[in-house]
């Protein structure tokens, strides 16, 4: 290989380095900027940010940046929730099996409780939660299904809720043990 090709090889690798790296930012949440990481090399490269508009990055320049979507902060006086269980174990369960189970919980504060979100750790675990208030000293359920599909072994999975409670954020966790399903 000559001394030429050995140098367009150079920029070309260089190049899609810069590239890459420009792409490589982190988002500073609260002020919806975005930062380059300290990884950058100084310089000048010209970039599309997946954005609507092409801006020209300079290394260790801030940029606007539209902050993505935050969870809405629950809206009413706080109250206090509690649960009679607040993790749940299937036992054994089998791959592509539909699993629920409905955590109980009780409104023990002096304000109405308002669910805002419940969030799954992954696809194949799916909370309902009531939409409504739950007035003080009432009860409601959170029904949570598990469809491991082709998971297998020992399974830890989590639903978050935010709710108008101190701290506003609570962890329900199931536990199951997936057997594989021998076709045949």
């Amino acid at each position: 290989m000559d001394d030429q090709m050995k140098t367009y090889i150079l920029y070309g690798v260089a190049a899609l380095t810069v590239l890459n790296t420009a792409l490589i930012f982190t988002m500073d949440r609260g002020g919806g900027r975005v930062i380059e990481t300290p990884s950058m090399s100084e310089g000048i490269v010209e970039s599309t940010i997946p954005n609507e508009e092409s801006q020209s990055v300079q290394f260790g320049e801030q940029l606007n940046y539209d902050a993505p979507e935050e969870v809405a902060k629950p809206v009413g006086p706080t109250t206090s929730m509690a649960f009679a269980v607040q993790e749940w174990d299937f036992g054994n369960i089998e791959q592509n099996s539909e699993n629920t189970h409905i955590f109980e919980f009780t409104n023990t504060g002096n304000e109405p409780l308002i669910i805002q979100d419940a969030k799954g750790s992954c696809g194949c675990t799916v909370p309902k939660y009531p939409k409504e208030p739950i007035a003080p000293g009432a009860t409601g359920e959170i029904e949570v299904e598990y469809k491991p599909g082709t998971q297998k072994g020992n399974q830890t999975k989590a639903v978050t809720l935010t709710a108008n409670t101190q701290p506003e954020q609570t962890v329900l966790q199931i536990t199951a043990m997936v057997e594989e399903v021998e076709e045949g």
